[in-house]
């Protein structure tokens, strides 16, 4: 129940960046070598110079972008997330972080879009990562729509954003202009929140429940009002396509004071050791459509 757009977010970014780099002259696309080649030369040609690709040198990526953001340019930072958040954490930590300045770090493959690369091209964990330093927006799209709009946003501003690209999602754009949550369907027994590319398996798994379904496309900050203006019974289950629990901390202070059970739902901290499809990843981790309604069903029970 994901839909492979025609483009997918991925390509999107691809086919936008040219156009963010000629429409504003602060922006620098920085590169560790993946996307170079995605990019259209004949649209990037006159924009040649402020498209830096450091190679293979992950920690160097960061480096240059925090020096970049100190001179007053705003960095567009892109490779796969597990080269972007967990190799260069330090840089990302430092060189951004302490020195407090902004870029945009804009990911691909997911958690295991590119399951072919096995655990080194996995990257679950970075969400979880980033919460653990300050200041940081964090846009998981489940659209192509949704990233442009995202990205069209991200780039305009001076803070830390962090932009995670799929290459699967939703087979429509769900998001509001606002960032906050959108009510997909309204319910009794409690409240699921789909994140991202989970949408639209989400409301096939819950298709015959009776639950609230909110939508998700920026989990940081986490729209607490949303959560709590719709909540019916205080049951909540997060649907999240990064690691499992990664936002389970926001629904329970969102809650504070109010009596509520939380299941989170995501990648499993286990590493299978397999290659297989993405959709063979999505059954081990129960985040296919059968897999997401037995986990609801036995928390509702």
């Amino acid at each position: 129940m994901t839909a492979t757009t025609a483009e997918d977010q991925r390509a999107r970014f691809y086919r936008l960046l040219p156009h963010l780099l000629a429409d504003d002259p602060r922006l620098v696309a920085v590169l560790a070598e993946i996307g170079a080649a995605h990019l259209d030369p004949a649209d990037v040609g006159p924009l040649a110079d402020r498209v830096v690709n450091v190679g293979i040198r992950e920690q160097l990526l960061v480096g240059v972008a925090g020096g970049l953001a100190l001179t007053g340019l705003r960095p567009v930072v892109h490779t796969f997330a597990p080269f972007l958040v967990e190799r260069p954490f330090e840089q990302v930590k430092l060189d951004l972080g302490y020195q407090d300045v902004g870029a945009v770090l804009v990911s691909a493959g997911g958690s295991y879009d590119w399951p072919e690369g096995g655990e080194t091209h996995f990257g679950p964990r970075d969400v979880a990562l980033l919460d653990t330093l300050p200041g940081w927006t964090v846009h998981v799209p489940g659209h192509p729509d949704e990233a442009e709009a995202l990205l069209r946003a991200a780039v305009q501003g001076d803070d830390r954003v962090y932009v995670r690209l799929a290459a699967v999602g939703n087979s429509a754009p769900l998001a509001g202009p606002d960032g906050r949550m959108r009510v997909l369907r309204h319910g009794s027994r409690g409240t699921v929140v789909a994140v991202g590319p989970m949408a639209d398996r989400t409301l096939a798994a819950t298709a015959d429940l009776d639950l609230t379904v909110l939508y998700a496309a920026t989990i940081r900050p986490f729209d607490t009002e949303t959560l709590r203006a719709t909540l019916g019974a205080p049951d909540v289950v997060l649907v999240e396509p990064c690691l499992r629990d990664t936002s389970t901390a926001e629904v329970s202070r969102a809650l504070q004071g109010v009596r509520h059970r939380v299941l989170g739902l995501g990648v499993g901290r286990d590493e299978l050791r397999r290659y297989g499809t993405r959709e063979h990843h999505d059954t081990l981790h129960g985040l296919d459509v059968a897999g997401l309604r037995r986990s609801i069903l036995a928390f509702l029970a």
